[in-house]
This record gives C-alpha cells, sequence and structure tokens, in this order.
C-alpha cells in the first residue's frame, strides 16, 4: 500500500509543479516583452526597445570569415541605438513579421522564440526588478 500512497504523491507533485512556474499573467508580460522587441524594432521606437531589453543584453550570431566561424555580438545600447537609427523601418510593413513563441518559464526565467521577416531570435528573458526583459539573443538569417 505504501508504495501506491509514495507514487500518488510524487504524481501530484510532478503535475503542480508546472502551475507554479507559469501564469497567464507571465505569458502576457513575456509575449508583451518580446513583441516590444521585434515591432519597435520595424517602427524605429527606441522606447520600447529599451524597455526590451536589459542593457547588458548579448545578442550573437555566428558568421564565416575567411572560413572561420566568428561570433558577432550586441549589446543592449547598440540595439537600441540601432533602433533609433530606423534600420528595421527598412522592412516594408506588408513583409513585417513577429510570430512569439514562448518555450519554457521557470520562476523568474524563460525562454522564446520570435520569427521576423528575415532571421529567427531565440531569447533568454529574466524577471529583473519585476519586469520581464531580454537578457540573451542567439539569432540566424533565415
Amino acid at each position: 500500500m505504501k508504495p501506491l500512497v509514495l507514487s500518488l504523491a510524487v504524481a501530484a507533485l510532478a503535475g503542480a509543479a508546472p502551475l507554479a512556474a507559469q501564469t497567464g499573467a507571465d505569458s502576457a508580460a513575456i509575449r508583451a516583452t518580446a513583441l516590444d522587441y521585434a515591432e519597435g524594432w520595424y517602427t524605429g521606437d527606441s522606447v520600447r526597445m529599451a524597455r526590451a531589453v536589459h542593457p547588458d543584453l548579448a545578442k550573437r550570431i555566428v558568421r564565416t570569415r575567411d572560413g572561420r566561424s566568428v561570433l558577432q555580438h550586441m549589446n543592449g545600447p547598440q540595439l537600441v541605438g540601432g533602433t533609433a537609427r530606423g534600420f528595421g523601418r527598412e522592412t516594408p510593413a506588408t513583409s513585417r513579421q513577429a510570430d512569439v513563441e514562448i518555450y519554457d518559464i521557470f520562476h523568474n526565467v524563460a525562454s522564446a522564440r520570435v520569427t521576423m521577416h528575415e532571421w529567427i531570435d531565440y531569447m533568454h528573458l529574466a524577471r529583473f526588478d519585476g519586469r520581464w526583459v531580454i537578457v540573451n539573443v542567439l539569432w540566424e538569417m533565415k
């Protein structure tokens, strides 16, 4: 009888864990942050971009130079500056894409993917001072 009770207790705890780790409010806030990032880029809205990313953001892509892989890096202020300069506005409104998929949320961290017109961003987000911000992005061109 004890093994059955133990099994039921473990199953109940395992089933309850995801509920404690994720809320609808978290999902909505993470989605809003990812959209601030994507839509801010497309519209040149540096305020939205700055709201979405932590200043210590690490945005990286692997490129090939002279037959070797290199890692290009951008931080938060660089991305906000590029947004303010309007580089994203070069994408026609009819071609803009900002599809957000949240992969996982656990307490104060989350993982998401944003599919944009020309590239895909894999993001790590963190709840920082009570709000969700993007702290890491690994991206690739389509």
